[in-house]
């Protein structure tokens, strides 16, 4: 009498509480850890565009100096500085719409005491070049909202005039005799004739903002589901599977006398 064949303990049995223990585990750690990664890239991306428009004015020195690359976390906080307007310098920036309307940003440097650059100051928006007011001159005590130089790399077409597409401190160089800022400041004061420069032209966070963190969510919840993968194909090779899967229950044919 062949003997009997093996009987696999079932799935559930005390002897494999371990291994699903170690798969439950790890699958939790893999998701708990996505979801902080996750969690934290959300939290960088809300940080590179946190509304600084309504605290405090800083001193423009405690932000910036003259030749100081942008810091990223001051994007429309809210600086005041003193210094003495340069009116001859004044340009248009183009391309600024307000509701239905495309029109300009009039846009005048502000030599800031104390150094030798000036800062490009949008004193606000018009919709026709033909409307805009006079220049000021003089010394101007001035608080408004600081932003990055724009770079969107469009081309200045006529370079004959004082307008342009984009306000970059490359092309805003050509109409001002002194060093600039790596930065403007979009006037809270707007003079009048001009309409206030609309803030919901803030830069919005940047595009790859804490990615790194984005990515590791990722990847461990890859972890996760290589864990699951591999829980499964041992459960289906070595509790599941028919011991006597391999042997033909007819017998082999071979071995059928003639």
């Amino acid at each position: 009498m062949p003997p009997a064949p093996e009987r696999r303990p079932h799935p559930l049995s005390p002897r494999y509480w371990g291994i699903h223990l170690v798969a439950v585990v790890l699958l939790a750690a893999a998701v708990m850890l996505g979801v902080w990664q996750l969690d934290a890239w959300k939290a960088k991306r809300e940080a590179a565009v946190r509304d600084l428009t309504t605290v405090a004015a800083k001193p423009l020195e405690k932000v910036i100096g003259p030749d100081d690359p942008f810091p990223g976390q001051y994007v429309g906080q809210p600086v005041s500085f003193t210094g003495e307007w340069l009116p001859r310098s004044t340009f248009l920036v183009s391309g600024r719409e307000r509701g239905d309307v495309e029109g300009y940003w009039v846009v005048t440097p502000v030599t800031v005491d104390g150094t030798r650059s000036a800062m490009p100051v949008v004193r606000g928006w018009t919709a026709s070049p033909s409307s805009v007011p006079a220049a000021p001159s003089g010394t101007v005590m001035l608080e408004g909202w600081l932003q990055p130089a724009e770079g969107t790399g469009e081309v200045d077409t006529d370079t004959t005039d004082a307008v342009l597409p984009q306000l970059r401190i490359a092309d805003a160089l050509h109409f001002v005799d002194e060093d600039l800022y790596g930065a403007y400041v979009i006037a809270a004061a707007t003079d009048h004739g001009l309409e206030r420069a609309d803030l919901d032209q803030l830069p919005p966070a940047p595009r790859f903002s804490a990615i790194r963190n984005l990515f590791y969510a990722v990847e461990w919840w890859f972890f996760g589901g290589f864990v699951v993968f591999m829980w499964w194909r041992w459960l289906q090779d070595e509790v599941l599977a028919d011991p006597d899967g391999d042997a033909d229950p007819e017998g082999d044919e071979d071995d059928v006398p003639a």
